[in-house]
């Protein structure tokens, strides 16, 4: 997502963004012929700082599915969940910089996390490199089957008429994050009730605890589609496939797009060829027929592109976030 206005400190991150990509770049340049006639000589791991099951997980399993054939080598992926993802990325951060271990991940460590942990163990600025964009995916805004509200807009005119019982749930400080940001820009009112995951945050609203939730569109497809729940918005720049009868947040007259993604990152140092085959490695599974059909299941859009254009997002997103998190005082739970 992309904001109009650009601070001295954005300008800065930006900087750095810039700065930390083409120092690693260049710093192992002498061992450039060594990687490119060496590596890989064995297993490439690709952590993924979550549980089994999620749309990162999926998204890495299609990646070193596709990746094993084109190196040579078995691509295996890692499951190393915790402490909001931060344990599976300082894993990487810490990993040897020889393209063995390498991180997928979502926003959520990279620049959520710098916008709610006051004291990260890591900075995902200087102490990784982006590779690629894999896939970006929307939120979904959902209300009870018995709310009043058909619209965003009813919703937003129902919660300024009734502020005081007006709630929302979320699994985590990242959806907080974007709901806050959804208030501001359209006015909505409602205080945020906390729950720990998806399912607890989604029953929450099955059972009216809360008149509604912000959700990735996987945990909630089936009981949208049941009828359960309604869909009001969703947070793309266009709408899904799955659900052609949600319309965006802009075509409501808000102007604002949010998506969540997943990317490839490799730890600070490692060799510029390693980093350039991988990111034309994954421009080309990217772009697959079969891959795109597998996400467009998940509402998942393909995203590949280049390193730099990895740090820009990168770089673009933390001071946003950072000044959501502040404006609103919103910490990690």
């Amino acid at each position: 997502m992309t904001t109009r206005h650009t601070s001295p400190s954005r300008r800065k991150l930006v900087t750095a963004a810039a700065v930390s990509l083409a120092t690693s770049m260049v710093a192992l340049a002498p061992a450039q012929s060594w990687a490119q006639a060496a590596w890989p000589n064995k297993p490439v791991r690709i952590v993924v700082p979550y549980a089994p099951g999620g749309a990162n997980d999926i998204l890495a399993r299609v990646v070193a599915e596709k990746l094993a054939p084109s190196l040579g080598q078995p691509v295996l992926v890692e499951n190393k969940p915790g402490a909001g993802a931060a344990v599976g990325t300082e894993f990487v951060v810490k990993a040897a910089p020889d393209g063995y271990t390498l991180l997928m991940a979502a926003s959520g460590p990279i620049v959520f996390n710098p916008a709610l942990v006051a004291k990260l163990s890591y900075n995902p600025i200087t102490d990784l490199v982006p590779i690629s964009l894999a896939g970006s995916f929307p939120m979904i805004l959902a209300v009870n089957e018995a709310s009043p509200a058909k619209t965003f807009n009813d919703l937003v005119a129902l919660s300024k008429a009734n502020a005081d019982k007006s709630n929302y749930s979320y699994p985590s400080a990242s959806f907080q994050l974007v709901m806050e940001l959804v208030k501001a820009k359209s006015g909505l009112k409602a205080l945020n009730v906390p729950y720990q995951g998806s399912a607890p945050s989604i029953n929450a609203v099955l059972t009216q605890e809360v008149q509604m939730t912000l959700i990735d569109s996987g945990p909630i497809a089936a009981l949208v589609k049941s009828g359960k729940l309604r869909a009001l918005a969703v947070t793309s720049e266009q709408r899904l496939a799955s659900y052609p009868q949600v319309p965006t947040l802009k075509e409501q007259g808000i102007d604002l797009a949010v998506n969540f993604w997943s990317g490839l990152l490799a730890p600070a140092g490692t060799p510029a060829p390693i980093v350039k085959r991988l990111q034309e490695e994954m421009a080309r599974i990217m772009a697959l027929p079969d891959v795109a059909e597998r996400m467009a299941k998940l509402d998942i859009r393909p995203v590949g592109g280049s390193s730099a254009d990895f740090a820009k997002t990168i770089a673009t997103e933390i001071p946003l976030w950072t000044q959501v998190a502040k404006d609103n005082n919103i910490k990690a739970q």
